[in-house]
């Protein structure tokens, strides 16, 4: 009688990644993660690190409910000591793999872990705005003049070139204005980062802080958004998580 084929081993459990920490660092108790049917959080260590992870769902789609999640763990993990946020839809084959990068980039990881102790990060996004286009027409000799012609002769094409000056105008007010406030806050923080170009915006800048400095941010960005309301529409963003501040340390 043939002996029966040996049952093949199971297939390893991918895992999702939320961020990296201090391997002292503890998971708050009964966390779940991401996905329709969320699997508790839990940690993988290597040496003096620690991955905090879950099973990863079967699907994973960036719904609002699983960006919120992974959102909340890293400002969660956070509050207790510094985090290394990955991105979300972080996912690695097992945890073995998780192992293995953890112990490649120690050193970088710690460095990295060091520098964002304590701190958070900040998001400010720059708009035009048409608060006062009186004042753009005013200081504006090439909106002034279309204005005018468009007065004159009014029709389809000079209302299109009125529209495009007004367009320009109100942006390069934006960049100016942005520039100040770019050059105030960052003295105000620790670090500063410019984003990806924002549709519509003229700055999107990611500002490192001192928890203990946050709300003197605000109060700066309040009083800049003031100052600058004519000009520019302020968005002030966070406290987030530290994006920006570690992404190429993992």
């Amino acid at each position: 009688m043939t002996a029966p084929a040996p049952a093949p081993a199971p297939a390893p459990q991918s895992v999702y990644v939320y961020g990296v920490v201090r391997a002292s660092h503890a998971v708050p108790p009964g966390r779940t993660g991401v996905g329709e049917r969320p699997a508790p959080v839990r940690t993988v260590r290597a040496g003096a690190l620690a991955a905090v992870i879950s099973d990863a769902p079967a699907r994973l789609r960036a719904k609002r409910r699983d960006l919120l999640a992974h959102q909340d763990l890293a400002l969660t993990l956070g509050r207790d000591g510094p985090v290394l946020p990955m991105r979300f839809g972080m996912v690695a084959p097992d945890e073995e793999s998780v192992r293995r990068q953890l112990l490649c980039t120690q050193n970088d990881c710690l460095a990295a872990l060091e520098r964002v102790d304590g701190r958070v990060e900040m998001n400010l996004k720059a708009l035009p705005t048409e608060a006062d286009l009186g004042a753009l027409v005013r200081e504006d000799p090439e909106v002034s003049r279309l204005r005018t012609a468009t007065r004159r002769a009014p029709g389809y094409e000079a209302s299109v070139r009125l529209g495009e000056a007004v367009a320009r105008g109100l942006k390069r007010r934006a960049v100016a204005a942005a520039a100040t406030v770019l050059a105030e806050l960052s003295a105000v923080a620790d670090a500063t980062v410019h984003g990806p170009e924002v549709e519509g915006c003229v700055l999107n800048a990611s500002f490192l802080l001192d928890r203990r400095e946050q709300r003197r941010f605000e109060g700066a960005v309040e009083r800049l958004a003031t100052a600058h309301r004519d000009r520019a529409e302020l968005r002030l963003t966070g406290p987030l998580p530290c994006y920006s501040f570690t992404e190429g340390r993992v």
